[in-house]
């Protein structure tokens, strides 16, 4: 159902957002971004969650929006009482929700995304809004987002990583300065509530599914809805889709996707480029894409030295280098400029980060590894590894991953609540594999307990690495907290007889 009032609302300036009635669903740091800018258009603002942040709150009451706590898995009588004109949706409420189902029969249902793309005027720097590049995949997202936004950075335009990756859209589009150019991460969450028609939908000027396995097939439902969510990225793309020519059903989300005439399937992959891709020859990275005579040359991008200067020179590293210079490439960045973005480039914490090395042990922190794919990539980096795994695995098959890589691990530890799935694949792929189980329940001797596991095992020249395949939330706070409280029961149990962290990915 569409409200009349609803059209024409593709400009910050339009007259319809005043008084528009809105339900905001959820009230984490999206849905306060969502009400603060719907206040500020002057629209009539609910926001409803089932709980929230005295703080945030408080704020809602100051900028004039009103708050009801209550459930969400029934719908509110107060939503009902609303009958709101449209009601947007924060990325952490699935399709299924019983108020999310409600609000798709009775009104216009929005994301973050759609209505940050309707207002993305407000503040222009050239002579039209900035243009988005947005990227999605099961792994290597925020890393990729964050190499390409430096990658334009060192071309000398304002650019800004946003979306998934933390800040949302609604802040940057409002920011005063105004910027060149929005890198957008986006999820699988954030990509099922976005339109592919109509003035909220998205017209993205370069645009990139990294790569695909089955995650969150809880929230979605089916591998097949997880996978028709990511090649929403793709559509309407004006200038280049960049997809993974290792990745199969990359190409085929490209090939399906509905364009602007004009724009170009752009490959990325570990080997010599195709005319037409970017990929590797011998110890350069090169530009088969925008090169002008792309037929039988090819422009120099950066070195495999370059990468290894920077922590970026593993395997799933280097592809997410690839993907960031094409998309940067399609917007006309410079290769000498993608070269210096990414010698003075540092990966995020939590992602293949060395922590210490002791008695010729290694240990790497990749707890950002919150699924098998991105598990994968970690556990293919290094030779003979003492593997801690676990936590929640939403829904994702583990058997796999223990399949390729459990026999050939030295031992594994095993942590978290969910852990039959990871116990039962290395009874059967690896029954002569030491399994050692955390069953400490308090959160703070978690890690302890796990290093402790892992040192008993570990020879000299191993790699005890946390890579744990699966969310976190089951016994910590993020990603990041399960990270850190390893990090420091490392350093803990090694004392001082340990090697500095540079901070620097440990990828090989």
């Amino acid at each position: 159902m569409v409200d009349a009032r609803l059209e024409g609302l593709d400009s910050w300036y339009a007259e319809g957002w005043k008084g528009l009635n809105v339900a905001v669903l959820g009230l984490g740091a999206t849905g306060f971004s969502v009400a603060d800018t719907l206040v500020e258009l002057g629209s009539v603002v609910t926001v409803y969650s089932t709980d929230a942040p005295s703080d945030s709150v408080e704020l809602l009451d100051v900028i004039g929006a009103q708050f009801v706590q209550t459930p969400l898995d029934s719908v509110p009588d107060a939503l009902r009482t609303q009958a709101p004109d449209v009601v947007i949706v924060s990325p952490g409420l699935p399709p299924h929700n019983a108020t999310v189902q409600w609000s798709v029969a009775n009104s216009a249902v929005w994301g973050d995304i759609e209505l940050a793309w309707r207002v993305r005027d407000k503040v222009v720097r050239g002579p039209v809004a900035a243009p988005w590049v947005t990227i999605t995949g099961t792994n290597g997202k925020t890393t990729t987002t964050q190499l390409t936004t430096a990658m334009f950075e060192a071309g000398g335009l304002r650019a800004v990583s946003c979306g998934n990756i933390g800040v949302p859209v609604l802040d940057v589009v409002r920011d005063p300065d105004g910027f060149d150019v929005l890198v957008v991460e986006l999820s699988s969450h954030q990509l099922h509530y976005m339109p592919t028609s109509g003035d909220g939908a998205v017209v993205p000027l370069a645009s990139a599914c990294l790569n695909i396995a089955d995650d969150h097939l809880e929230w979605h439902g089916s591998s097949e809805a997880y996978r028709a969510a990511k090649a929403k990225v793709y559509e309407r793309t004006v200038m280049a889709c960049v997809y993974n020519t290792t990745d199969e059903v990359t190409r085929h989300m490209v090939e399906e996707a509905d364009v602007v005439e004009g724009c170009r399937a752009v490959g990325f992959g570990p080997g010599i480029p195709a005319p037409g891709d970017v990929g590797v020859v011998e110890d350069v990275l090169c530009d088969r894409a925008f090169a002008e005579n792309r037929q039988s040359s090819a422009l120099e991008l950066a070195t495999v030295a370059d990468l290894e200067q920077a922590g970026l020179a593993s395997p799933h590293m280097t592809m997410n280098v690839l993907a960031a210079a094409a998309l940067a490439r399609a917007a006309s960045v410079q290769p000498s400029a993608i070269r210096t973005a990414v010698q003075g480039f540092r990966a995020d914490h939590h992602r293949t980060e060395l922590v210490a090395t002791a008695d010729g042990i290694t240990w790497v922190d990749d707890s950002k590894a919150t699924n098998p794919h991105a598990a994968t990539a970690s556990l293919a980096s290094f030779d003979t590894v003492v593997w801690i795994v676990g936590g929640l695995f939403k829904g994702v098959d583990v058997d796999g991953l223990v399949e390729r890589f459990g026999p050939d691990v030295r031992a594994v530890v095993v942590i978290g609540t969910d852990r039959a799935p990871v116990l039962e694949a290395f009874a059967r792929h690896a029954p002569g594999v030491p399994v050692l189980q955390v069953e400490a329940a308090d959160t703070d001797q978690v890690m302890p307990e796990a290093v402790r596991h892992a040192a008993s095992v570990a020879r000299p020249g191993d790699t005890v690495l946390l890579a744990p395949a699966a969310a976190s939330f089951d016994q910590f706070g993020s990603y990041a907290d399960r990270g850190e409280r390893f990090a420091a029961a490392v350093h803990e149990h090694l004392g001082g007889n340990a090697d500095g962290d540079d901070g620097s990915s440990a990828g090989a």
